[in-house]
């Protein structure tokens, strides 16, 4: 990437910028500076202050105090349309676009003149803006036929066609393939190549070591602003958490017999008429940790929520140690000691106005030991919570703590907390790692280990595939609702993996 050269105004330069929500102080007197030319990481923990920080920026939040210019002037960013007027663009992690749209109308919106606008014109910068950068898109697609990764490459087209000087990118690879992120940072290479900022904000130290300069936030507040090429990764690690990160280890676990426990076969899902899941087979062993690759939308939700009982398959048939299961509900599964982390954990995990105390017991409330006669058991439930926040390291301030106001670690770790205590078979777990800091992802690896060698079966889908690769034996990589191919995590490697993550079946295909 480009170097700072002495005597150059900042691109973007923040001095002293305070939030605050209520008593809480969201960013703590931060100042750093972004040049021409350079890649920016923005790297800390969960509700470190990154996304406050950023949002700032966009114009979505009013700081309560500071200054922000961009190239030398003042700017007062009240709306996102004052962000782009200043020439900052960001790409959310959730993108902004209508699915019905064209690529075409989707980067013009907002951006004629009056009622009209010259497609002619804006299809030449469009053109010349993905020739430019090295970007392949069809202006005349509709954006809902798109893949994730072309969904990507719209919105920073969008940004650059306002004007954007300035670029945030909000965890852009989160739902790439390895080869779909190589070409991002292609692109964000030739765009500070001719001068244009960007913000990358990242949990991946892969990407993180890519930048220039690294500014490091914790609890709000900035703990330093280094460059790249001078640090580390475990010194990285250590400016973010206070303390250093191990990483997990693969080993075979001392509970792995190599007896089946969850065994899958043929098992099909159709959703519109399609099959989602098609003909999926799996069998996870005693003690072992089977993952699943594969960019979301591939099925992998499917067949999560047909093994915990959510959804009915279609077809196929799924066996615990070695019976089949006819009644396939979230609570005989549960009776069967399945635990399931989902996904979205507030959507799908969590009651997000129901406190900590209440969500633990989520699906097992009925059960006698938490009530008395017909009325749920505070104190019992408390108790539970208790025991919980302590032994999760779950940042509270108690049981009663509504699950809304927590953050994406801590919400992880109650449903961790209650799935883990439930899964004595079978452990179902569904991109457990998303969004979480290194020392969340620490622990949650921790944890994994722990059910594994307690002799669970576990699954694991996540889209880092260094996860995959630290905890299981073998990896199933699936694609459009198929496996495309069982590979030993030792015998294989994240190239190929990603090869099949896009389609791209060769001879080690299943």
């Amino acid at each position: 990437m480009a170097s700072d050269p002495m005597n150059v105004t900042p691109r973007l330069s923040i001095r002293h910028l305070t939030k605050r929500f209520g008593n809480m102080l969201a960013n703590d007197d931060i100042s750093l500076d972004v040049m021409p030319g350079q890649l920016h990481c923005l790297l800390g923990e969960n509700g470190a202050g990154k996304s406050t920080l950023s949002s700032c920026l966009y114009g979505l939040y009013k700081p309560d105090g500071g200054e922000i210019r961009v190239d030398g002037t003042v700017v007062h960013l009240r709306s996102p349309g004052d962000a782009i007027r200043a020439g900052i663009g960001m790409v959310h992690q959730h993108f902004v676009l209508v699915p019905g749209f064209t690529v075409l109308e989707n980067v013009t919106v907002g951006t004629g003149s009056g009622w009209r606008l010259d497609r002619a014109d804006a299809l030449a910068r469009i053109n010349d803006i993905c020739t430019t950068y090295g970007i392949s898109l069809d202006p005349h697609r509709l954006v809902g036929d798109l893949s994730v990764g072309e969904q990507q490459w719209v919105e920073i087209v969008k940004a650059l066609y306002t004007g954007a000087r300035l670029l945030i990118l909000d965890e852009p690879t989160a739902v790439l393939t390895p080869d779909e992120s190589q070409r991002l940072f292609r692109v964000i290479e030739r765009l500070t190549g001719v001068g244009l900022s960007v913000i990358l904000i990242s949990h991946k130290m892969a990407e993180v070591m890519q930048s220039d300069q690294v500014s490091v936030l914790r609890k709000g507040r900035l703990v330093g602003t280094v460059l790249t090429a001078d640090v580390n990764r475990e010194q990285l690690t250590t400016m973010m958490v206070g303390r250093s990160i191990s990483p997990p280890v693969r080993k075979e676990g001392a509970a792995n017999s190599g007896k089946a426990v969850l065994c899958v076969h043929e098992l099909t899902r159709l959703r519109d008429g399609r099959p989602a899941l098609d003909r999926v087979s799996l069998d996870i062993g005693e003690g072992e940790i089977v993952g699943i690759a594969g960019v979301s939308g591939n099925g992998q939700d499917e067949l999560f929520e047909c093994l915990a009982g959510i959804a009915r398959p279609d077809g196929g048939s799924i066996a615990i140690d070695g019976e089949t299961l006819d009644e396939q509900s979230p609570a005989a599964m549960a009776a069967k000691g399945v635990g399931y982390v989902p996904s979205d954990r507030f959507r799908d995990g969590l009651v997000a106005e129901l406190d900590i105390a209440e969500n633990l017991v989520l699906g097992q409330h009925w059960q006698p030991r938490w009530r008395r006669g017909p009325f749920m058991e505070r104190t019992k439930l408390e108790a539970n919570a208790r025991e919980a926040i302590g032994g999760y390291s779950i940042a509270a301030s108690g049981p009663s703590a509504v699950c809304r106001k927590l953050s994406g670690g801590n919400a992880q770790k109650v449903i961790l907390s209650r799935e883990f205590a439930k899964a004595r078979r079978v452990l179902l777990c569904n991109q457990p790692t998303r969004g979480l800091d290194v020392g969340a992802i620490e622990f949650v690896h921790r944890e994994l280990l722990r059910k594994r060698d307690e002799g669970c079966a576990v699954l694991l889908a996540s889209e880092e595939l260094e996860d995959l690769f630290a905890l299981c034996r073998r990896i199933c990589v699936m694609f459009r609702g198929r496996i495309l191919a069982v590979l030993e995590a030792d015998n294989t490697t994240t190239d190929e993996v990603g090869r099949l993550m896009a389609g791209q079946e060769n001879e080690t295909a299943a």
